[in-house]
């Protein structure tokens, strides 16, 4: 009976705990709405993914939703052609995510440096930006192909590989090293990055 109790206490206390944050996500042309977020451990978030080619902004993307502490967090990943920025506010208390993501701030080389692909030769150098500390490798298979492209990350990037909102701006599986030039230049295969908008995956969201 008092494990009975423990037991049913526990989940009610789970949900009273719970916050209720804003949910808009992009491409929905449904008004936002109001999200209960699984468990304690979350946090009400704005998040921002901007997306540069040639030093030219491509796309904005905002959202709202619930995020898991260690989600909320900022960086970007820099694979010379183009670079994708994600910024971020959290907040703890319900509906308390009403304001937008801040804009990315001007990013200046940091002094280390990477390399990047151009065309199938992966020899040239990337000038990592901001906080981007990480040199990476992406691969990803298309048409059975396996194509290489190589750039520069922030730390935060790297530490969350299996967050589903930075595997859909890195838009592949990517290795992390540290020290400069540790992204080899070498590759079996390579080939030139795809631009595209980040496609974020909404099953984290649902």
């Amino acid at each position: 009976m008092h494990l009975l109790t423990l037991i049913f206490g526990a989940v009610l206390l789970s949900e009273a705990y719970s916050l209720i944050c804003h949910k808009c996500l992009p491409g929905s042309t449904a008004t936002c709405e109001f999200k209960t977020c699984p468990s304690v451990g979350y946090q009400c978030s704005v998040l921002r993914i901007t997306s540069y080619a040639g030093g030219s902004k491509l796309s904005d993307i905002q959202m709202k939703t619930c995020v898991l502490n260690e989600d909320c967090a900022e960086g970007s990943v820099n694979f010379g052609l183009t670079r994708n920025v994600i910024t971020s506010k959290c907040c703890n208390s319900n509906l308390c995510n009403t304001e937008t993501a801040p804009e990315p701030s001007e990013s200046e080389p940091n002094g280390k440096k990477c390399f990047h692909c151009n065309g199938n030769v992966c020899t040239t150098t990337v000038n990592c930006l901001g906080n981007e500390d990480h040199c990476i490798s992406k691969t990803v298979n298309v048409g059975g192909e396996t194509i290489i492209t190589k750039g520069s990350a922030s730390k935060q990037i790297c530490s969350n590989t299996k967050n589903a909102l930075f595997k859909g701006v890195i838009g592949g599986d990517i290795s992390c090293c540290k020290g400069d030039y540790c992204n080899s230049a070498s590759s079996i295969s390579a080939g030139l990055l795809l631009l595209v908008t980040p496609l974020i995956s909404l099953v984290m969201f649902s």
